[in-house]
């Protein structure tokens, strides 16, 4: 891309270790985590911070697994306030204490984004495997207290769609700006557990139908809360704009110095993309051949580059492409115009089934390692070793 015509970053994520406390079914890390390099030193970070915002990025998130494992993270914050960013914690909760807050808002950080499981303590801390939700309501008035603005996240599955009313109610107690409600989005951990993690679509139809009447509700008195619901595009059979284009707006650099275009793109065979800890953000973001792969619309098919809804979805995910079709350049298999619509389908058929299959079934036990889990693997570096061996190495797969 060239640099005098091409856009730079808008949304740096800096993924600033894969180091977390929880162990959650659906987490984002990818499935071999535990076998990337170390971490960037502060002095590197502060380096790409610098890197990026002479680009142009102007949104930073600080993320992970769990940034405030880093001994570092108020330097950093107040290295990316000197730069001119607005800074965003994204954040189990976990080692967030009252003199953290204090510290991290004299450091300049601007915002942030506190993750819970659900609205109960029993599905929170076994979604989780962790006994967590009472030092997450803590953290949620201590975020407040200190004047944040915040996002309640909850990451959205099987499990907890039917305490969705809750969610919402939880949130508006807590006094959230915005709760997001972000249905799984089947990649990494959430993969491997998709089978288990996936709701039917009246599940997601009946949670929705909940969510619109709370916005509505909100709005007649109102109140300032908003809510995201991020669209199951699965269900939905219309392909999320994902990272609004291959590097189009977002950098992504992942624990290791990895520049990426989304969380998962790493996984995608054939791209060899860039390190930070030997080439430049602008020698990654316009230069690299990984980061041009898909960038614009000339990659696209036929079925793609004739759409009109190209320039909205830009082609969909090309993770979900890989992973379902086999082919990253295929058309996302989530859109009712894919050669590969049926594979999705045959996943919420499945769900349908294991649904009515689970009513003859005694109910699970929402406790931290309760019998098998449920049918989950939970993120841990013994299981990312064990997942990401040779022999368990990921393929896209038939359902």
């Amino acid at each position: 891309m060239n640099p005098a015509t091409g856009k730079p970053p808008f949304w740096l994520l800096a993924e600033l270790t894969y180091r977390c406390p929880l162990h959650c079914a659906f987490c984002s890390n990818p499935v071999d985590y535990a076998r990337h390099g170390a971490e960037l030193d502060t002095a590197a970070w502060k380096r790409v911070l610098g890197e990026a915002r002479a680009l142009g990025a102007v949104q930073l998130g600080f993320s992970g697994g769990e940034p405030l494992l880093r001994d570092d993270l108020e330097a950093l914050v107040a290295h990316a306030r000197s730069l001119g960013f607005y800074t965003n914690l994204i954040t189990s909760g976990v080692g967030l204490t009252a003199a953290r807050a204090r510290a991290l808002k004299d450091a300049g950080l601007d915002h942030v984004q506190l993750s819970f499981q659900d609205s109960t303590r029993e599905l929170n801390d076994f979604i989780s495997s962790t006994r967590t939700f009472d030092m997450k309501s803590r953290v949620a008035a201590l975020i407040k207290e200190a004047g944040f603005p915040m996002v309640l996240n909850c990451v959205m599955h099987r499990f907890n769609l039917p305490h969705v009313g809750r969610i919402v109610d939880m949130a508006e107690r807590m006094g959230a700006d915005f709760l997001e409600l972000a249905n799984t989005q089947y990649y990494g951990w959430a993969w491997h557990n998709r089978a288990a993690l996936m709701p039917t679509v009246d599940e997601l139809r009946d949670a929705e139908a909940i969510v619109v009447a709370h916005r509505e509700r909100l709005a007649s008195v109102g109140h300032a809360m908003k809510i995201l619901w991020v669209s199951p595009d699965y269900a939905d059979a219309k392909p999320k704009p994902c990272m609004s284009g291959w590097g189009a707006v977002f950098l992504v650099v992942a624990p290791d110095g990895v520049a990426l275009p989304c969380h998962s793109a790493r996984m995608l065979p054939g791209l060899q993309f860039p390190n930070l800890r030997e080439t430049s953000v602008r020698d990654a973001w316009f230069d690299s051949a990984a980061f041009n792969a898909y960038r614009g619309d000339a990659w696209m098919n036929d079925t793609c580059g004739s759409c009109d809804e190209r320039h909205a979805d830009h082609g969909g995910c090309r993770c979900q492409a890989f992973l379902l079709a086999g082919d990253a350049a295929a058309t996302d298999p989530a859109c009712r115009k894919s050669a590969h619509r049926g594979r999705v389908d045959a996943l919420l058929d499945a769900a349908a089934a294991a649904a009515v299959e689970r009513t003859r079934e005694a109910p699970l036990r929402f406790v931290p390692g309760a019998a098998t889990g449920g049918g989950l693997v939970f993120r841990g570096d013994a299981a990312s070793l064990a997942l990401s061996a040779p022999s368990n190495a990921l393929q896209a797969a038939t359902p």
